[in-house]
Protein backbone atom coordinates (compact mmCIF):
# COMPACT_ATOMS: atom_id res chain seq x y z
CA UNK A 1 0.00 0.00 0.00
CA UNK A 2 1.31 3.45 -0.90
CA UNK A 3 1.87 6.10 1.75
CA UNK A 4 2.45 9.47 0.15
CA UNK A 5 4.28 12.23 1.94
CA UNK A 6 6.93 14.92 1.70
CA UNK A 7 10.41 15.66 2.91
CA UNK A 8 11.26 19.34 3.36
CA UNK A 9 14.94 20.29 3.64
CA UNK A 10 15.29 23.31 5.92
CA UNK A 11 18.84 23.85 4.66
CA UNK A 12 17.78 24.08 1.03
CA UNK A 13 14.68 26.28 1.34
CA UNK A 14 15.52 29.89 0.46
CA UNK A 15 12.12 31.39 1.18
CA UNK A 16 11.46 32.36 -2.43
CA UNK A 17 7.72 31.54 -2.12
CA UNK A 18 7.68 29.85 -5.52
CA UNK A 19 5.88 26.86 -4.02
CA UNK A 20 3.16 29.10 -2.58
CA UNK A 21 2.55 30.73 -5.96
CA UNK A 22 2.58 27.38 -7.74
CA UNK A 23 0.05 26.04 -5.24
CA UNK A 24 -2.20 29.06 -5.68
CA UNK A 25 -2.01 28.79 -9.48
CA UNK A 26 -2.65 25.04 -9.52
CA UNK A 27 -5.58 25.15 -7.08
CA UNK A 28 -7.13 28.54 -7.92
CA UNK A 29 -7.34 29.56 -4.29
CA UNK A 30 -9.05 32.92 -3.59
CA UNK A 31 -7.51 35.96 -1.85
CA UNK A 32 -6.34 35.26 1.66
CA UNK A 33 -6.23 31.49 1.16
CA UNK A 34 -2.87 29.79 0.80
CA UNK A 35 -2.71 26.02 1.13
CA UNK A 36 1.10 26.02 0.97
CA UNK A 37 2.89 28.64 3.05
CA UNK A 38 6.50 29.42 3.85
CA UNK A 39 7.16 31.04 7.22
CA UNK A 40 10.14 33.34 7.67
CA UNK A 41 11.40 32.50 11.16
CA UNK A 42 14.12 34.56 12.83
CA UNK A 43 15.36 33.49 16.26
CA UNK A 44 17.94 34.81 18.66
CA UNK A 45 19.16 38.25 19.66
CA UNK A 46 21.82 40.24 17.81
CA UNK A 47 24.59 39.33 17.24
CA UNK A 48 23.63 35.67 17.81
CA UNK A 49 20.77 35.19 15.37
CA UNK A 50 19.64 32.66 12.79
CA UNK A 51 16.98 32.49 10.11
CA UNK A 52 14.99 29.50 8.87
CA UNK A 53 12.28 29.19 6.24
CA UNK A 54 9.57 26.74 7.28
CA UNK A 55 7.26 25.20 4.68
CA UNK A 56 3.82 24.51 6.16
CA UNK A 57 0.47 23.16 5.03
CA UNK A 58 -1.66 20.06 5.48
CA UNK A 59 0.55 17.31 6.86
CA UNK A 60 -1.71 14.44 5.67
CA UNK A 61 -1.29 12.79 9.05
CA UNK A 62 -1.32 9.03 9.44
CA UNK A 63 -3.70 9.65 12.35
CA UNK A 64 -5.49 12.81 11.20
CA UNK A 65 -7.56 14.42 13.99
CA UNK A 66 -9.69 16.19 11.38
CA UNK A 67 -11.21 12.96 10.00
CA UNK A 68 -13.09 11.51 13.00
CA UNK A 69 -14.56 14.86 14.08
CA UNK A 70 -16.20 15.49 10.70
CA UNK A 71 -19.95 14.88 11.16
CA UNK A 72 -20.68 14.46 7.46
CA UNK A 73 -17.83 12.35 6.10
CA UNK A 74 -16.66 15.22 3.89
CA UNK A 75 -13.15 14.82 5.31
CA UNK A 76 -11.78 11.38 4.61
CA UNK A 77 -8.49 9.54 4.56
CA UNK A 78 -7.73 7.45 1.50
CA UNK A 79 -5.94 4.12 1.49
CA UNK A 80 -2.78 5.87 0.28
CA UNK A 81 -2.90 8.18 3.30
CA UNK A 82 -4.07 11.35 1.55
CA UNK A 83 -6.64 13.35 3.53
CA UNK A 84 -9.20 14.68 1.06
CA UNK A 85 -12.30 16.88 1.01
CA UNK A 86 -15.69 16.25 -0.58
CA UNK A 87 -17.01 19.78 -0.90
CA UNK A 88 -20.54 18.70 -1.88
CA UNK A 89 -21.00 16.98 1.50
CA UNK A 90 -19.36 19.51 3.84
CA UNK A 91 -21.65 21.78 5.88
CA UNK A 92 -18.90 24.20 6.94
CA UNK A 93 -19.22 23.53 10.67
CA UNK A 94 -15.49 24.14 11.24
CA UNK A 95 -14.95 21.03 13.36
CA UNK A 96 -12.06 19.89 11.17
CA UNK A 97 -10.48 23.33 11.29
CA UNK A 98 -10.28 23.49 15.08
CA UNK A 99 -9.13 19.86 15.19
CA UNK A 100 -6.14 20.54 12.93
CA UNK A 101 -2.92 21.36 14.85
CA UNK A 102 -1.28 22.70 11.67
CA UNK A 103 -3.57 25.60 10.71
CA UNK A 104 -4.14 23.90 7.37
CA UNK A 105 -7.89 24.53 7.06
CA UNK A 106 -9.67 27.56 5.68
CA UNK A 107 -13.34 28.47 5.20
CA UNK A 108 -14.19 31.24 2.76
CA UNK A 109 -17.61 32.82 3.26
CA UNK A 110 -17.61 35.46 0.52
CA UNK A 111 -16.73 35.48 -3.16
CA UNK A 112 -14.08 38.15 -3.47
CA UNK A 113 -11.56 39.04 -6.16
CA UNK A 114 -8.00 40.26 -5.98
CA UNK A 115 -8.85 43.60 -7.61
CA UNK A 116 -12.36 44.28 -6.35
CA UNK A 117 -14.55 43.10 -9.20
CA UNK A 118 -13.50 39.64 -10.38
CA UNK A 119 -11.44 39.45 -13.53
CA UNK A 120 -12.30 37.19 -16.47
CA UNK A 121 -9.63 34.72 -15.36
CA UNK A 122 -10.95 34.63 -11.80
CA UNK A 123 -14.48 33.99 -13.00
CA UNK A 124 -13.30 31.17 -15.22
CA UNK A 125 -11.34 29.46 -12.45
CA UNK A 126 -13.85 30.11 -9.64
CA UNK A 127 -14.78 27.18 -7.44
CA UNK A 128 -18.24 27.93 -6.07
CA UNK A 129 -18.30 24.51 -4.42
CA UNK A 130 -15.58 25.69 -2.02
CA UNK A 131 -17.57 28.64 -0.64
CA UNK A 132 -18.79 28.24 2.96
CA UNK A 133 -17.10 24.86 3.32
CA UNK A 134 -13.73 23.74 4.65
CA UNK A 135 -10.90 23.41 2.14
CA UNK A 136 -7.26 22.43 2.33
CA UNK A 137 -4.20 21.10 0.53
CA UNK A 138 -4.77 17.67 -1.01
CA UNK A 139 -1.21 17.09 -2.28
CA UNK A 140 -2.69 17.84 -5.72
CA UNK A 141 -4.68 14.61 -5.54
CA UNK A 142 -6.00 15.01 -9.11
CA UNK A 143 -2.44 14.71 -10.42
CA UNK A 144 -1.74 11.67 -8.27
CA UNK A 145 -4.90 9.95 -9.47
CA UNK A 146 -3.79 10.49 -13.06
CA UNK A 147 -0.52 8.69 -12.40
CA UNK A 148 -1.97 5.19 -12.70
CA UNK A 149 -3.85 6.10 -15.87
CA UNK A 150 -0.75 7.57 -17.47
CA UNK A 151 1.64 4.97 -16.09
CA UNK A 152 3.71 7.61 -14.28
CA UNK A 153 5.15 7.86 -10.76
CA UNK A 154 4.29 10.73 -8.38
CA UNK A 155 7.47 12.30 -7.11
CA UNK A 156 9.38 11.21 -10.20
CA UNK A 157 7.32 12.49 -13.10
CA UNK A 158 6.56 16.20 -12.84
CA UNK A 159 3.07 16.11 -14.35
CA UNK A 160 1.78 13.80 -11.57
CA UNK A 161 3.69 15.40 -8.68
CA UNK A 162 2.25 18.14 -6.40
CA UNK A 163 2.81 21.62 -7.80
CA UNK A 164 4.77 22.86 -4.80
CA UNK A 165 7.35 20.09 -5.09
CA UNK A 166 7.74 20.43 -8.85
CA UNK A 167 8.18 24.20 -8.70
CA UNK A 168 10.73 24.37 -5.86
CA UNK A 169 13.82 26.01 -7.35
CA UNK A 170 16.07 24.73 -4.55
CA UNK A 171 14.69 21.17 -4.58
CA UNK A 172 13.82 21.60 -0.93
CA UNK A 173 10.45 19.82 -1.26
CA UNK A 174 10.55 16.15 -2.22
CA UNK A 175 7.36 14.16 -2.69
CA UNK A 176 6.89 10.43 -2.95
CA UNK A 177 5.81 7.14 -1.44
CA UNK A 178 7.31 6.51 2.00
CA UNK A 179 6.42 2.83 1.68
CA UNK A 180 8.67 2.55 -1.38
CA UNK A 181 12.12 2.08 0.11
CA UNK A 182 13.75 2.96 -3.20
CA UNK A 183 11.91 6.26 -3.56
CA UNK A 184 13.95 9.43 -3.11
CA UNK A 185 11.63 10.63 -0.36
CA UNK A 186 12.32 7.44 1.62
CA UNK A 187 16.07 7.67 1.09
CA UNK A 188 16.16 11.27 2.26
CA UNK A 189 14.14 10.50 5.39
CA UNK A 190 16.30 7.47 6.17
CA UNK A 191 19.74 8.97 5.59
CA UNK A 192 19.17 12.39 7.18
CA UNK A 193 18.07 13.63 10.55
CA UNK A 194 14.51 14.90 10.54
CA UNK A 195 11.60 15.82 12.79
CA UNK A 196 7.82 15.79 12.47
CA UNK A 197 5.80 18.84 13.42
CA UNK A 198 4.05 18.39 16.80
CA UNK A 199 4.87 14.70 16.86
CA UNK A 200 3.92 14.64 20.56
CA UNK A 201 0.25 14.92 19.57
CA UNK A 202 0.30 11.45 18.03
CA UNK A 203 -0.85 12.57 14.58
CA UNK A 204 2.19 11.07 12.78
CA UNK A 205 2.36 13.83 10.15
CA UNK A 206 3.68 12.81 6.74
CA UNK A 207 5.82 15.87 6.15
CA UNK A 208 9.28 15.29 7.56
CA UNK A 209 11.68 18.20 8.02
CA UNK A 210 15.40 17.66 7.42
CA UNK A 211 17.53 19.93 9.58
CA UNK A 212 21.11 18.74 9.08
CA UNK A 213 23.55 18.25 6.19
CA UNK A 214 26.06 15.54 7.14
CA UNK A 215 29.60 16.83 7.08
CA UNK A 216 28.66 20.48 6.61
CA UNK A 217 25.80 22.07 8.53
CA UNK A 218 24.91 20.30 11.79
CA UNK A 219 21.57 20.55 13.50
CA UNK A 220 20.84 21.98 16.90
CA UNK A 221 18.00 21.94 19.37
CA UNK A 222 15.90 25.02 19.83
CA UNK A 223 17.26 27.09 22.69
CA UNK A 224 15.15 28.10 25.65
CA UNK A 225 15.02 31.72 24.47
CA UNK A 226 13.50 30.53 21.18
CA UNK A 227 10.48 28.96 22.85
CA UNK A 228 10.08 30.69 26.23
CA UNK A 229 7.00 32.67 27.21
CA UNK A 230 8.50 35.92 26.00
CA UNK A 231 9.08 34.56 22.49
CA UNK A 232 5.73 32.79 22.31
CA UNK A 233 3.85 35.86 23.58
CA UNK A 234 4.90 37.86 20.55
CA UNK A 235 1.94 37.79 18.15
CA UNK A 236 4.28 38.76 15.29
CA UNK A 237 6.29 35.56 15.78
CA UNK A 238 5.29 33.33 12.84
CA UNK A 239 5.45 30.26 15.08
CA UNK A 240 2.77 31.64 17.42
CA UNK A 241 -0.78 30.53 16.72
CA UNK A 242 -3.45 33.20 16.33
CA UNK A 243 -6.89 33.01 17.89
CA UNK A 244 -9.13 30.67 15.98
CA UNK A 245 -12.08 32.37 14.27
CA UNK A 246 -13.94 29.31 13.01
CA UNK A 247 -16.08 29.11 16.16
CA UNK A 248 -17.31 32.46 17.44
CA UNK A 249 -20.02 33.70 19.84
CA UNK A 250 -22.54 31.41 18.11
CA UNK A 251 -20.58 28.34 19.08
CA UNK A 252 -20.14 29.77 22.58
CA UNK A 253 -23.91 30.20 22.89
CA UNK A 254 -24.41 26.57 21.92
CA UNK A 255 -22.02 25.34 24.61
CA UNK A 256 -23.52 27.71 27.17
CA UNK A 257 -27.20 27.03 26.53
CA UNK A 258 -26.69 23.37 25.69
CA UNK A 259 -24.74 22.73 28.86
CA UNK A 260 -27.14 24.45 31.24
CA UNK A 261 -30.28 23.04 29.55
CA UNK A 262 -29.06 19.45 29.65
CA UNK A 263 -27.86 19.96 33.22
CA UNK A 264 -31.29 21.29 34.16
CA UNK A 265 -33.04 18.24 32.68
CA UNK A 266 -30.70 15.91 34.59
CA UNK A 267 -31.16 17.72 37.92
CA UNK A 268 -34.93 17.87 37.45
CA UNK A 269 -35.10 14.12 36.94
CA UNK A 270 -32.94 13.52 40.04
CA UNK A 271 -35.20 15.81 42.05
CA UNK A 272 -38.28 13.98 40.79
CA UNK A 273 -36.73 10.57 41.55
CA UNK A 274 -36.09 11.67 45.13
CA UNK A 275 -39.67 12.90 45.50
CA UNK A 276 -38.74 16.57 45.69
CA UNK A 277 -40.94 17.55 42.71
CA UNK A 278 -43.98 15.91 41.16
CA UNK A 279 -44.33 14.58 37.63
CA UNK A 280 -46.12 17.65 36.35
CA UNK A 281 -43.33 19.92 37.58
CA UNK A 282 -40.72 17.66 35.98
CA UNK A 283 -42.41 17.91 32.60
CA UNK A 284 -42.66 21.70 32.80
CA UNK A 285 -38.95 21.97 33.63
CA UNK A 286 -38.07 19.57 30.81
CA UNK A 287 -40.05 21.75 28.43
CA UNK A 288 -38.12 24.82 29.57
CA UNK A 289 -34.83 22.90 29.17
CA UNK A 290 -35.84 21.88 25.66
CA UNK A 291 -36.59 25.50 24.82
CA UNK A 292 -33.12 26.65 25.97
CA UNK A 293 -31.47 23.80 24.12
CA UNK A 294 -33.34 24.77 20.95
CA UNK A 295 -31.96 28.31 21.16
CA UNK A 296 -28.44 26.92 21.48
CA UNK A 297 -29.00 24.64 18.50
CA UNK A 298 -30.32 27.57 16.51
CA UNK A 299 -27.03 29.38 17.10
CA UNK A 300 -25.25 26.30 15.73
CA UNK A 301 -27.48 26.43 12.68
CA UNK A 302 -26.49 30.07 12.18
CA UNK A 303 -22.82 29.11 12.39
CA UNK A 304 -22.68 26.40 9.71
CA UNK A 305 -21.74 27.53 6.23
CA UNK A 306 -24.09 25.35 4.17
CA UNK A 307 -27.37 25.46 6.07
CA UNK A 308 -29.37 23.56 3.45
CA UNK A 309 -27.19 20.51 4.13
CA UNK A 310 -27.67 20.50 7.90
CA UNK A 311 -29.10 16.95 7.90
CA UNK A 312 -25.67 15.70 6.77
CA UNK A 313 -24.64 16.13 10.38
CA UNK A 314 -26.33 12.79 11.11
CA UNK A 315 -24.00 10.75 8.90
CA UNK A 316 -21.03 9.89 11.16
CA UNK A 317 -22.24 8.51 14.54
CA UNK A 318 -19.36 5.99 14.55
CA UNK A 319 -16.73 8.71 15.00
CA UNK A 320 -18.13 12.24 15.31
CA UNK A 321 -19.22 13.55 18.70
CA UNK A 322 -21.18 16.26 16.89
CA UNK A 323 -23.19 13.58 15.11
CA UNK A 324 -23.76 11.75 18.39
CA UNK A 325 -24.87 14.99 20.01
CA UNK A 326 -27.42 15.47 17.23
CA UNK A 327 -28.78 11.95 17.69
CA UNK A 328 -29.13 12.68 21.43
CA UNK A 329 -31.22 15.72 20.50
CA UNK A 330 -33.33 13.52 18.22
CA UNK A 331 -34.04 11.31 21.24
CA UNK A 332 -34.47 14.05 23.86
CA UNK A 333 -37.22 16.05 22.16
CA UNK A 334 -39.56 13.13 21.43
CA UNK A 335 -39.07 11.93 25.01
CA UNK A 336 -39.96 15.37 26.40
CA UNK A 337 -43.06 15.53 24.17
CA UNK A 338 -44.09 11.97 25.03
CA UNK A 339 -43.80 12.79 28.72
CA UNK A 340 -46.69 15.23 28.38
CA UNK A 341 -48.84 12.92 26.27
CA UNK A 342 -48.16 9.58 27.97
CA UNK A 343 -46.57 10.17 31.39
CA UNK A 344 -44.42 7.20 32.35
CA UNK A 345 -41.25 6.80 34.44
CA UNK A 346 -39.42 5.07 31.56
CA UNK A 347 -40.07 8.00 29.23
CA UNK A 348 -38.83 10.41 31.89
CA UNK A 349 -35.70 8.30 32.31
CA UNK A 350 -35.08 8.35 28.54
CA UNK A 351 -35.32 12.15 28.54
CA UNK A 352 -32.83 12.40 31.40
CA UNK A 353 -30.39 9.91 29.87
CA UNK A 354 -30.48 11.60 26.47
CA UNK A 355 -29.81 14.95 28.17
CA UNK A 356 -26.86 13.42 30.02
CA UNK A 357 -25.54 11.93 26.79
CA UNK A 358 -25.94 15.33 25.10
CA UNK A 359 -23.86 16.97 27.83
CA UNK A 360 -21.11 14.35 27.51
CA UNK A 361 -21.08 14.76 23.73
CA UNK A 362 -20.66 18.52 24.07
CA UNK A 363 -17.71 17.98 26.39
CA UNK A 364 -16.11 15.55 23.95
CA UNK A 365 -16.65 17.87 20.97
CA UNK A 366 -14.47 20.53 22.56
CA UNK A 367 -11.90 18.02 23.77
CA UNK A 368 -11.57 16.57 20.24
CA UNK A 369 -10.42 19.96 18.94
CA UNK A 370 -6.75 19.01 18.97
CA UNK A 371 -5.69 22.21 17.22
CA UNK A 372 -6.65 24.39 20.23
CA UNK A 373 -4.45 23.62 23.27
CA UNK A 374 -6.89 25.13 25.78
CA UNK A 375 -9.66 22.85 24.52
CA UNK A 376 -7.77 19.58 24.27
CA UNK A 377 -6.53 19.65 27.88
CA UNK A 378 -7.49 16.38 29.65
CA UNK A 379 -9.61 18.19 32.27
CA UNK A 380 -11.92 19.83 29.69
CA UNK A 381 -14.53 17.02 29.50
CA UNK A 382 -14.85 16.87 33.28
CA UNK A 383 -15.03 20.66 33.52
CA UNK A 384 -17.79 20.95 30.92
CA UNK A 385 -19.87 18.18 32.49
CA UNK A 386 -19.42 19.59 36.01
CA UNK A 387 -20.22 23.12 34.84
CA UNK A 388 -23.30 21.92 32.94
CA UNK A 389 -24.62 20.24 36.08
CA UNK A 390 -23.81 23.32 38.18
CA UNK A 391 -25.52 25.64 35.69
CA UNK A 392 -28.48 23.27 35.55
CA UNK A 393 -28.69 23.33 39.33
CA UNK A 394 -28.50 27.11 39.20
CA UNK A 395 -31.44 27.28 36.80
CA UNK A 396 -33.32 24.80 38.96
CA UNK A 397 -32.70 27.01 42.00
CA UNK A 398 -34.06 30.00 40.09
CA UNK A 399 -37.18 28.05 39.17
CA UNK A 400 -37.75 26.42 42.57
CA UNK A 401 -35.29 27.18 45.36
CA UNK A 402 -37.34 25.48 48.06
CA UNK A 403 -36.43 21.93 47.10
CA UNK A 404 -34.83 20.00 49.94
CA UNK A 405 -31.23 18.96 49.32
CA UNK A 406 -30.68 21.69 46.74
CA UNK A 407 -28.27 23.63 48.94
CA UNK A 408 -26.10 20.60 49.70
CA UNK A 409 -25.92 19.65 46.03
CA UNK A 410 -25.09 23.23 45.10
CA UNK A 411 -22.36 23.45 47.72
CA UNK A 412 -20.83 20.17 46.51
CA UNK A 413 -20.90 21.22 42.84
CA UNK A 414 -19.38 24.61 43.69
CA UNK A 415 -16.44 22.86 45.36
CA UNK A 416 -16.02 20.39 42.49
CA UNK A 417 -16.04 23.13 39.86
CA UNK A 418 -13.62 25.29 41.84
CA UNK A 419 -11.17 22.43 42.25
CA UNK A 420 -11.35 21.48 38.57
CA UNK A 421 -10.79 25.07 37.46
CA UNK A 422 -7.85 25.54 39.83
CA UNK A 423 -6.29 22.29 38.66
CA UNK A 424 -6.77 23.34 35.03
CA UNK A 425 -4.94 26.63 35.61
CA UNK A 426 -2.09 24.97 37.52
CA UNK A 427 -1.47 22.40 34.78
CA UNK A 428 -2.02 24.76 31.82
CA UNK A 429 1.66 25.18 30.99
CA UNK A 430 2.54 21.49 31.18
CA UNK A 431 -0.47 20.64 29.01
CA UNK A 432 0.94 22.82 26.24
CA UNK A 433 -1.30 25.86 26.62
CA UNK A 434 0.63 28.86 25.35
CA UNK A 435 1.26 32.12 27.20
CA UNK A 436 -1.29 34.13 25.17
CA UNK A 437 -4.14 31.80 26.10
CA UNK A 438 -2.87 31.49 29.67
CA UNK A 439 -3.03 35.27 29.92
CA UNK A 440 -6.65 35.27 28.73
CA UNK A 441 -7.49 32.62 31.30
CA UNK A 442 -5.73 34.55 34.07
CA UNK A 443 -7.83 37.62 33.31
CA UNK A 444 -11.02 35.81 34.35
CA UNK A 445 -9.49 33.62 37.07
CA UNK A 446 -10.36 35.88 40.02
CA UNK A 447 -13.77 37.05 38.75
CA UNK A 448 -14.73 33.43 38.09
CA UNK A 449 -13.51 32.32 41.50
CA UNK A 450 -15.56 34.99 43.24
CA UNK A 451 -18.65 35.00 41.05
CA UNK A 452 -18.84 31.42 39.89
CA UNK A 453 -17.47 29.47 42.84
CA UNK A 454 -17.16 31.33 46.15
CA UNK A 455 -20.40 33.31 45.93
CA UNK A 456 -22.60 30.29 45.07
CA UNK A 457 -20.90 28.18 47.74
CA UNK A 458 -21.47 30.82 50.45
CA UNK A 459 -25.05 31.42 49.40
CA UNK A 460 -25.88 27.73 49.29
CA UNK A 461 -24.23 27.34 52.71
CA UNK A 462 -26.40 30.19 54.07
CA UNK A 463 -29.46 28.29 52.85
CA UNK A 464 -28.64 25.63 55.40
CA UNK A 465 -28.42 28.04 58.34
CA UNK A 466 -31.20 30.41 57.24
CA UNK A 467 -33.98 28.09 56.06
CA UNK A 468 -36.56 30.90 56.21
CA UNK A 469 -34.65 32.71 53.43
CA UNK A 470 -33.56 29.59 51.56
CA UNK A 471 -35.59 30.27 48.41
CA UNK A 472 -34.15 33.75 47.93
CA UNK A 473 -30.60 32.72 48.80
CA UNK A 474 -30.81 29.69 46.50
CA UNK A 475 -32.04 31.87 43.65
CA UNK A 476 -29.08 34.24 44.12
CA UNK A 477 -26.69 31.30 44.31
CA UNK A 478 -28.20 29.85 41.16
CA UNK A 479 -27.83 33.12 39.29
CA UNK A 480 -24.16 33.32 40.32
CA UNK A 481 -23.54 29.72 39.24
CA UNK A 482 -25.07 30.37 35.82
CA UNK A 483 -23.12 33.62 35.41
CA UNK A 484 -19.84 31.89 36.26
CA UNK A 485 -20.47 29.16 33.72
CA UNK A 486 -21.36 31.68 31.03
CA UNK A 487 -18.21 33.69 31.77
CA UNK A 488 -15.64 30.94 31.41
CA UNK A 489 -17.28 29.18 28.48
CA UNK A 490 -17.57 32.40 26.49
CA UNK A 491 -13.94 33.33 27.17
CA UNK A 492 -12.77 29.78 26.44
CA UNK A 493 -14.49 29.67 23.04
CA UNK A 494 -13.87 33.22 21.83
CA UNK A 495 -10.73 34.49 23.61
CA UNK A 496 -8.52 31.80 25.16
CA UNK A 497 -8.56 29.85 21.93
CA UNK A 498 -5.19 30.34 20.26
CA UNK A 499 -4.27 27.73 17.70
CA UNK A 500 -1.39 25.34 18.18
CA UNK A 501 0.97 27.33 16.01
CA UNK A 502 4.18 25.81 14.65
CA UNK A 503 7.41 24.50 16.11
CA UNK A 504 11.07 24.14 15.26
CA UNK A 505 12.31 21.63 17.85
CA UNK A 506 15.42 21.14 15.71
CA UNK A 507 16.95 23.47 13.14
CA UNK A 508 20.13 23.95 11.12
CA UNK A 509 22.95 25.49 13.12
CA UNK A 510 23.74 28.46 10.97
CA UNK A 511 23.63 32.21 11.36
CA UNK A 512 25.88 34.60 13.22
CA UNK A 513 27.55 34.88 16.59
CA UNK A 514 27.12 31.86 18.84
CA UNK A 515 24.55 30.41 16.43
CA UNK A 516 26.97 30.15 13.55
CA UNK A 517 27.99 26.73 12.24
CA UNK A 518 31.01 25.21 14.10
CA UNK A 519 33.29 25.49 11.04
CA UNK A 520 32.60 29.18 10.79
CA UNK A 521 33.13 29.62 14.53
CA UNK A 522 36.52 27.93 14.13
CA UNK A 523 37.44 30.35 11.37
CA UNK A 524 36.44 33.32 13.51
Amino acid sequence: MKRYGMVVDLNRCVGCQTCTIACKHANDTPPGVQWRRVLDVEVGTFPSVSRVFLVTGCQHCANPPCVPVCPTGATRQRADGLVTMTYDTCIGCGSCAVACPYQARTIVHEKVGYYGEKTRQEKKTAHDDRINVANKCTFCVERIDEAEVLGLIPGVDAEVTPACSVSCIAKAITFGDFNDKAAQVSELAKSNRSFQMHAQLGTDPQIKYLYEIPGTTPGRKAEFSDTDDEAMSDASNPLVGARQTFWDYRAAMNFILGGMSSGLAILAWLAHSSGAIDTGRLHVINLFAAFLMAIGLFFVFLKIGRKARFLNVLLRPHSSWMTRETWCVALFYPAVAAGFLWPHPVIDLIAALSAAAFLVCQARILYASKGIPTWRAPLIPSMLVATGLFEGLGLFALLDGRVAGLALAGLALAVVNARLWRRYLLTAREEGIGPLSRHDLAVIAKPLLVLGHVAPALLFALCLVLPQSAATLAALAGAAAVAGGVLWKFVMITRACHQQGFALPMMPQRGSGERAAPKRLALD
